[in-house]
């Protein structure tokens, strides 16, 4: 078996060795051995089934999902970014797709222009941070969808580091708009309590 540094993998591959650490470090290509000195070498094997593998992904339909709610726009390029690098060296390219609003709404433009990727087969991954990106309630569904289209859904974080606040705050938009729509006395006051125990909620995350 013939082995060789990284500094060949660079010119085999056309990357610079940044790139060859960071497929190291996230996995995406990992050396055979790495020497006291800290040399990585890779087997001539492995190089080969890695230029197959990378040949085959530059022809599958990628897209980035990302999705803020509204007043936390300026961080939805963040979360692009931290999506990108995440998957750099693993796709080539890929569709980004953004939405601003509510992880409850379940009307959301572009949601449902993915959905109707996925429906239609246009899609084989789909990127996203974490789950509550595409939906609070009902992710499941939506992969279930995806799965029965022979699309999958990559998370990069399988913990949900949504602030807590946020969180709150997209609920009690989404109850206010429900509790307009209903005709009892008491309307007020299921507001009230709602917006109260949420508070509650996010003082007790944060001790």
């Amino acid at each position: 078996m013939k082995y060789v540094s990284a500094k060949t993998v660079t010119k085999m591959l056309g990357v610079t060795a940044q790139t060859v650490r960071n497929w190291d470090r996230t996995g995406v290509l990992k050396p055979a051995y790495v020497k006291n000195n800290g040399y990585r070498y890779y087997t001539e094997d492995s190089i080969l089934a890695f230029t197959q593998e990378r040949k085959y992904k530059k022809d599958l339909n990628v897209v980035i999902y990302a999705r803020v709610c509204e007043g936390k726009e300026a961080e939805l390029d963040a979360q692009v970014e931290k999506i990108k690098t995440a998957i750099a060296g693993k796709y080539d390219k890929y569709e980004i797709i953004t939405d601003v609003a509510s992880s409850f709404d379940y009307e959301r433009d572009n949601l449902k222009k993915l959905i109707s990727m996925i429906n239609r087969k246009e899609v084989d991954i789909i990127v996203i941070e974490h789950k509550s990106r595409l939906l609070s309630v009902g992710y499941e569904l939506i992969e279930y969808f995806a799965k029965i289209n022979n699309t999958k859904i990559e998370v990069i974080e399988k913990i949900d580091r949504t602030d807590d606040e946020e969180i709150c705050q997209e609920y009690i938009a989404e109850s206010n708009v429900f509790l307009s729509k209903l005709k009892c006395k008491n309307r007020n006051r299921l507001r009230t309590l709602i917006s109260e125990n949420c508070e509650k909620i996010a003082k007790t995350k944060k001790k």
